[in-house]
């Protein structure tokens, strides 16, 4: 059994300025933070879904070892990056799969391991922040990944899924280990 990553990056960041993807800190672009925070979590393979400046990306970018994936339909939302990753994932042997957005620097490979701790085909997973709030990252059973890739349009990704499936995703508490919240804007300098 194997537990792939699947890093949604194909985004253009219109209220940031810029792809997300490109944005870098700590010395490294997001999309590289994104792949290494899986690889240090023991994914494989590592799926990353790139769209809107996906060239420049593919030149700037260290995506040794991953399978880069360009979705054509980027412009109409998270949902088509998801079914394009997915499916570049269906001819792999991953029983389940981590999904991370490239815009979540907070996440980590802490709670990357506590949410695929329990990877299975059949399970649905997310990180908990405090008593009330799911997040990222995502583990999706691959038992799922054709009914997530029916419900996954315009910017919902797999939450009208996990809705629907309520009684049948866990929760695991990432508050002491991970932050997910996404950049939407730059900084103020």
């Amino acid at each position: 059994m194997t537990t792939a990553g699947l890093v949604l990056a194909a985004g253009a960041g219109r209220r940031y300025g810029m792809p997300k993807a490109l944005v870098r800190r700590s010395g490294q672009l997001l999309v590289e933070r994104s792949v290494a925070v899986l690889r240090q979590a023991r994914c494989s393979p590592i799926v990353v879904v790139l769209g809107a400046a996906a060239g420049e990306i593919r030149a700037r970018a260290d995506l040794d070892g991953v399978i880069a994936v360009d979705n054509s339909l980027w412009e109409t939302g998270m949902g088509s990056s998801l079914r394009a990753g997915l499916a570049a994932l269906a001819d792999t042997d991953a029983t389940a799969t981590v999904v991370l957005l490239v815009d979540m620097p907070g996440v980590t490979a802490a709670a990357v391991r506590r949410v695929a701790a329990d990877a299975g085909r059949a399970n649905l997973v997310v990180a908990g922040y405090g008593q009330k709030r799911a997040g990222h990252p995502v583990l999706l059973g691959r038992d799922h990944w054709a009914g997530v890739g029916l419900l996954a349009v315009g910017d919902v990704g797999a939450r009208a899924y996990l809705q629907a499936n309520r009684a049948a995703v866990r929760v695991v508490p990432c508050a002491d280990v991970a932050d997910d919240r996404d950049l939407d804007v730059v900084p103020d300098a």
